[in-house]
């Protein structure tokens, strides 16, 4: 039993899919960039949002991703992108475990805390997590930079064994590896069981009911 549970969020607590894919096919059609099939966007979740548009687009000029990351949060997720995420039937019943356990359950994740809280507080998840870190507390130290679990560890003053860290991707599996807590896989995304395989690990779960 961990004291701790961190968690991911697009692709582990929720499906953010199709907020995800409708606004980044809108942002590459109003541009003028070729489109991409859904599932090449899909395969981008989890990465922090230059990452994902310079891959999109390909572009390599800093200024240039940085002004479509602006248009695609002024025009499109500010609109899609909430509406169209859902928490996993799984999630509630697993945090409500967790939490008549005792343990504190949190959320680090590349996506903004603001869209996250969201989410959370249309869905009223506000008494079942603890704290969110995201994107606008990490800076230049995104996921696999351990900083995001080091801001919890030294909030609740707990240490790395105390910890479990739960997510979708392998950028999830090298996060807790680097950050030197125990990290169990979730295949609700992208990433399969066997890549998951190759890192460190406690279990590989088809979802958060096995979790508890």
């Amino acid at each position: 039993m961990y004291t701790t549970y961190i968690f991911d969020f697009d692709y582990t607590l929720a499906n953010s899919e199709q907020g995800i894919a409708m606004c980044f096919e809108m942002l590459l059609a109003d541009e003028g960039y070729a489109a991409k099939p859904r599932k090449e966007i899909c395969q981008t979740i989890g990465m922090t949002m230059f990452d994902a548009t310079a891959l999109l687009t390909s572009e390599t000029d800093r200024a240039r991703i940085e002004e479509l990351i602006r248009l695609y949060k002024l025009r499109y997720s500010d609109t899609y992108m909430t509406a169209n995420t859902h928490l996993y039937p799984q999630t509630r019943p697993a945090l409500e475990a967790l939490k008549r356990l005792g343990a504190r359950c949190c959320i680090v994740s590349s996506k903004t805390r603001s869209r996250i809280n969201e989410t959370v507080q249309r869905d009223n998840l506000g008494n079942l997590i603890d704290t969110i870190i995201g994107a606008e507390d990490l800076q230049d130290h995104a996921k696999p930079d351990p900083k995001g679990i080091d801001l919890i560890r030294k909030l609740y003053h707990v240490p790395a064994r105390d910890i479990l860290y739960i997510g979708d991707s392998v950028i999830d599996a090298q996060t807790a590896m680097n950050s030197g807590v125990d990290f169990a896989a979730v295949t609700t995304g992208t990433t399969t069981a066997g890549e998951f395989k190759t890192y460190p690990h406690v279990k590989i779960m088809k979802d958060l009911s096995e979790l508890v």
